[in-house]
């Protein structure tokens, strides 16, 4: 490309569009389930906050930790654009039926086992197509997959804003479905727009479908949905169960790494570093619908701007700051990029991870030193939590996407993406552990009690996050001369 092509979300490729707005209303179904899940257990089903931590946490955990298989399922088997349908089908099934469990409680499992494998179908597919619709070296790929994860953000900021009010006032029954026909419109959006992938896809996509390899994966899906739905009576196993897996994902890693010359093992190299250092930022991201919400509750006015609002809203913070900052650095990574003075993805980073410490020490500060007499600080004070969180985010969540698609080969997309999003998972079941750290014991409501509790964990994490910035500052040199080696300075990962 001679001419670097102008940022904006005109100047992308028309599949980017249908892609962009299928991932939204997804993302709306799902946020909306997880904003108030954590709530849900406590308020409905009478846990426990350390118990509805660790479920929670357990839940998440197997969310994430089945996309690889999902990846896989659409390199080679289905197509990514089957299996991206089907894991919309199933996930709207598992909302619904989530509605449903309020009358049958029995059902609850079942519904967040299906929940867990209707993602595990979906969610790495539509960015594994959409790092097929742009040429290699393309200067638009980083902000391509900032305005991507927009997307994701735009659908959480709806439902995240939505969902607590609507659960308050009409219940979660009616709550779980509004996010179910969030999936149905996704659905639509694809098939009304898929002619413009028509061209696009992996390998199976180009083939007729494969009836045994379609009942293979809706057998598999069955049996899935239970084996989830028995972990999560069971949290100890499914902690095995992540670990298992996470190994086998390992394993398959390096050994494809070894198969790569020295410049390809170089690459596959850092990305595994970067997805160690990403581990440790979700566990904090994981904060959001856990501690960080019952802080909200528990030790913060819930008026701003003259206005009341329901405590578990304030996780929309985080899709508004995302949203908000998401095109002016999708700008700034596309300019700064085609003239080579932009930051190289491990800068980025540690920039990412040391925003997310200050967002911690924020909370922490917060209620040592701002609290009123009642043990209630300002809303104000979550707002730039949720602010330096959320950048922080977008230096790291968003850019892991275009880091795995300019470091990896193409044929391992969709597994290593999937592999990415497992690092979620790891995370998620750690976080759900870290929370329980903030765990108020049953019967105590008095904010000036709760208040050390939260202080104290905040301060902590806020310290450690910041000590382990500095450790990846350090590393930062080492992982850009081993990008470097390549000699090719103009790869999406490598800019400056």
């Amino acid at each position: 490309m001679d001419k670097p092509t102008p940022v904006g979300l005109l100047h992308q490729p028309k599949p980017f569009f249908m892609i962009f707005f299928v991932e939204l209303w997804e993302r709306f179904g799902y946020y909306g389930v997880q904003g108030i899940l954590a709530v849900f257990f406590v308020k409905q089903l009478g846990f426990s906050q350390e118990q509805a931590f660790i479920t929670f946490g357990a839940f998440a955990a197997l969310v994430y930790g089945l996309i690889s298989i999902g990846g896989y399922v659409g390199d080679h088997l289905l197509g990514t654009k089957r299996t991206m349908v089907l894991g919309a089908i199933v996930l709207a099934v598992g909302y619904f039926m989530t509605g449903l469990s309020l009358h049958s409680p029995n059902m609850i499992f079942i519904a967040l086992g299906t929940i867990a494998v209707g993602n595990g179908l979906f969610k790495a597919n539509p960015a594994s197509l959409l790092s097929k619709c742009y040429p290699p070296k393309d200067p638009r790929l980083d902000g391509a997959f900032t305005l991507f994860y927009m997307s994701i953000n735009i659908g959480s900021l709806l439902s995240l804003s939505a969902a607590p009010v609507i659960a308050d006032k009409y219940g979660y029954a009616i709550t779980y479905n509004i996010c179910g026909i969030g999936l149905i419109v996704a659905l639509l959006v694809y098939f009304a727009c898929r002619g413009m992938v028509r061209n696009i896809g992996s390998e199976p996509d180009h083939r007729p479908l494969n009836v045994k390899n379609l009942l293979m994966v809706l057998l598999g899906t069955v049996v899935m949905v239970y084996v989830c739905a028995w972990l999560m009576h069971n949290v100890k196993i499914a902690n095995i169960a992540l670990i298992v897996i996470s190994i086998g994902v390992v394993f398959v890693f390096f050994r494809e790494a070894f198969k790569q010359d020295k410049i390809g093992r170089n690459k596959m190299y850092v990305a595994f570093v970067l997805m160690i250092e990403a581990i440790l930022f979700y566990i904090l991201y994981a904060q959001m619908p856990t501690s960080l919400n019952f802080f909200a509750i528990n030790n913060v006015h819930h008026e701003i701007l003259g206005f009341t609002i329901n405590p578990v809203s304030f996780q929309a913070l985080n899709p508004f700051w995302v949203v908000v900052a998401s095109p002016i650095l999708a700008s700034l990574y596309t300019r700064l990029g085609v003239k080579g003075k932009d930051l190289t993805m491990p800068a980025k980073f540690t920039l990412g991870m040391f925003l997310c410490s200050l967002g911690f020490l924020t909370a922490a500060a917060a209620g040592l030193w701002f609290a009123d007499a009642q043990g209630l600080t300002s809303p104000w004070f979550i707002v730039l939590v949720y602010l330096f969180q959320s950048l922080g985010e977008l230096m790291i969540s968003a850019l892991g996407l275009a880091m795995v698609a300019a470091l990896v080969p193409q044929y391992l997309m969709g597994f290593i993406l999937g592999m990415w999003f497992l690092t979620q998972a790891a995370s998620f079941l750690l976080g759900g552990y870290v929370a329980t750290f903030t765990a108020v014991p049953e019967g105590i409501t008095d904010p000036l009690q709760t208040l050390p509790i939260y202080t104290g964990v905040f301060s902590k994490i806020g310290i450690a996050t910041l000590i382990i910035a500095i450790i990846m500052a350090i590393m930062v040199p080492w992982l850009n001369r081993m990008m470097n080696a390549t000699g090719d300075a103009s790869t999406p990962a490598q800019k400056g």
